[in-house]
């Protein structure tokens, strides 16, 4: 339920242990670092700067590229076609990046990936700087912004482990979460102020702050790097499916991911913003940007809440629950004609949102390893992906066709329909208790691979004595 780029925690979300021991390896990671410590740590700070820099000019970019679309034409439809063309690229290009990131260098690929964002928020501030009528050009930059996306996400979000002292991954990520809490607050309240003076000069706020983050990355020094891929592992279609395939072997794993695809793909009311600010709010740009900051704001409210009293117990009931207190916030954000009330209403399902994120987002390293890492965030991302830019694709499609309440409403009860059924159908993520429990899916995980590896050798053997003993 969250955005593509988001780390899915903040800078106070405490981090299991085992989380850590994944990571690094070390049985002594669990010693406790302040977030003080870490932030002394020149590549943490280094990455975090650069990307609170990048994530706000994003924020703010997807802002106000939402808003002019429906500026020109006033058709949600076209809101939704914006998120289909920047879905679009993760999911054609899901067998590629995720290989990418674990075979090549992620620093070079997050610079490439994110000099190509750049120069898609400059296309967009020329665009807008001509005067536009038509909004087939957006559709076009969207896509392309996509693909540098597609790239960026995987390749960067594996960044912490590597810049992280040993010991202080949990307040590496925790920081780099709470970077990326405070850019979404910050790009769209800047976003509202700066399209208010004109649609161009958002673009160019948003493409001097991707500037300043590819500049920052470039600056990251990495203290650890991820193990090299399988030397005897060639780039394959297979070696590239191996993503998707350990998704679909960890029940646990798909079916957290799933929820949040399927949930939000039914309740993405807020890529309908820019419709119910202007339709059913009567609201103007800076209060439009406001309300696009409110999710962040609601995040970050639930991030302190959790760090006061942590998530320990109940951690697939919990994650279920979140679930669907976002799907009645979404109902009520589609009734409502009251400012206050929608702006609430965004704060609460942002902040069940935050819960959801964070233990969703907690499952991937404990259960995936480190050389698969790459591919299973790539195949993360399509869902994430759409979850947020294939769900706005189907609310504005729906916006149009049956207006924008029965579409908020209708989507917030899909959502709560998708809870019924996920825990029902999975039972395995509604008995996980704690997040150590998951050591043991780990451990299984592992034998199973070793087990078929072993049978393949098996076979590979008892293959080549038959041949022998035919050809003698």
């Amino acid at each position: 339920m969250s955005t593509p780029d988001d780390p899915s925690r903040t800078d106070l979300t405490p981090v299991p242990a085992s989380v850590e021991r994944e990571f690094t390896g070390r049985e002594d990671a669990a010693r406790e670092y302040t977030a003080r410590e870490v932030w002394r740590s020149r590549p943490v700070r280094r990455l975090l700067l650069a990307s609170f820099a990048l994530y706000a000019g994003v924020a703010l970019q997807a802002t106000a590229l939402l808003k002019q679309a429906f500026d020109l034409t006033g058709n949600e439809a076209d809101i939704g076609f914006i998120g289909l063309a920047e879905f679009l690229p993760a999911a054609l290009l899901v067998l590629v990046t995720g290989s990418v990131a674990d075979r090549f260098s992620r620093k070079l690929v997050a610079l490439a990936a994110v000099g190509g964002e750049l120069v898609c928020s400059i296309a967009l501030a020329v665009y807008a700087f001509s005067g536009p009528t038509s909004v087939g050009p957006l559709f076009v930059i969207a896509f392309l912004y996509g693909i540098g996306r597609a790239f960026q996400a995987p390749a960067i979000r594996s960044m912490p482990p590597m810049v992280a002292p040993e010991g202080g991954l949990p307040r590496t990520i925790a920081l780099f979460s709470g970077t990326w809490t405070a850019a979404v607050i910050v790009g769209p309240a800047a976003s509202g102020f700066l399209y208010a003076i004109d649609p161009w000069v958002a673009y160019a706020g948003s493409s001097v702050l991707i500037a300043i983050g590819w500049l920052g990355l470039l600056t990251v020094r990495f203290v650890r790097q991820p193990e090299p891929p399988d030397p005897d592992e060639r780039p394959s279609l297979h070696s590239a499916l191996e993503g998707l395939r350990f998704i679909r072997r960890t029940p646990v794993l798909l079916a957290a991911i799933s929820l949040d695809l399927f949930a939000v793909l039914f309740g993405g009311a807020v890529a309908l913003l820019p419709v119910i600010a202007e339709e059913r709010l009567g609201v103007g740009d800076v209060a439009y940007g406001w309300l696009r900051a409110a999710p962040g704001i609601g995040a970050a409210l639930m991030a302190v809440a959790i760090a006061v009293r942590p998530v320990r117990r109940r951690i697939g009931p919990t994650l279920l629950v979140s679930v669907g207190v976002f799907g009645v916030a979404t109902v009520v954000l589609g009734f409502t004609r009251s400012y206050a009330v929608a702006f609430a209403a965004i704060l609460v399902l942002s902040a069940a949102d935050m819960v959801s994120v964070f233990i969703r987002s907690s499952l991937v390293p404990l259960v995936t390893p480190d050389e698969k890492r790459g591919r299973v965030l790539a195949v993360e991302n399509v869902f994430i992906g759409a979850s947020n830019e294939l769900g706005a694709f189907e609310s504005g499609i729906a916006a149009q066709a049956i207006g924008t309440p029965a579409t908020v409403v209708g989507g917030g009860i899909g959502t709560l329909v998708v809870v019924g059924v996920w825990a029902a159908v999975f039972p395995s993520l509604r008995r996980i208790d704690r997040f150590d429990d998951l050591d043991e899916v780990r451990a299984q995980s592992a034998a199973e691979r070793a087990a078929r590896r072993d049978g393949e050798g098996t076979d590979q053997g008892t293959d080549q004595g038959t041949g022998q003993s035919t050809a003698g």
